[in-house]
């Protein structure tokens, strides 16, 4: 690993960094310059469908956390840098939703994992390319919810062949 690896690997930390905090802070149309345009993104184990363009998620995902007060953790990432212009991912995840009071739900905590794909582009900086959301536990109110999908190995499965 290079000094330069270890630079854009700091990169893509603040990348993420940004991606959380600008969710939370529902600053939408900073946080969708996180994202390739041509983003894919997998959260089929949520019950959503696969979503690909950045615009697509930009319209797809404010107005389902509008009124919903969030906190996003993203921790230990592996990095790899696996090209002048490519990077994939791995980073632990933990998210808290608070929904207002008569929403059916007032509670949410998830536990998993994210597992992406970054490429520098252009004008230099490095976006997210493709994103899987991958959980291995849920809570609605305090009762589990759901265990996610994932092999029992880890695998990775969102790395292209």
């Amino acid at each position: 690993m290079t000094t330069d690896d270890l630079v854009q690997i700091e990169r893509i930390k603040q990348l993420k960094a940004r991606y959380f905090l600008l969710m939370d802070q529902k600053r939408w149309d900073e946080w969708a310059d996180v994202f390739c345009e041509d983003v894919t993104i997998d959260t089929r184990e949520e019950g959503t469908p696969l979503i690909h363009g950045r615009a697509k998620f930009r319209a797809y995902l404010p107005p389902i956390l509008e009124n919903v007060k969030t906190c996003h953790q993203g921790h230990t990432p592996i990095i790899t840098i696996t090209g002048p212009d490519r990077a994939e991912g791995i980073w632990a995840m933990e998210d808290m939703l608070w929904w207002p009071k008569g929403s059916p739900f007032e509670h949410l905590w998830g536990l998993g994992w994210y597992e992406e794909t970054y490429r520098k582009e252009a004008d230099g900086e490095w976006r997210i390319e493709h994103l899987k959301l991958r959980r291995i536990r849920v809570e609605m109110d305090g009762v589990e919810a759901g265990s996610g999908d994932r092999p029992a190995s880890g695998e990775r499965t969102n790395v292209p062949g």
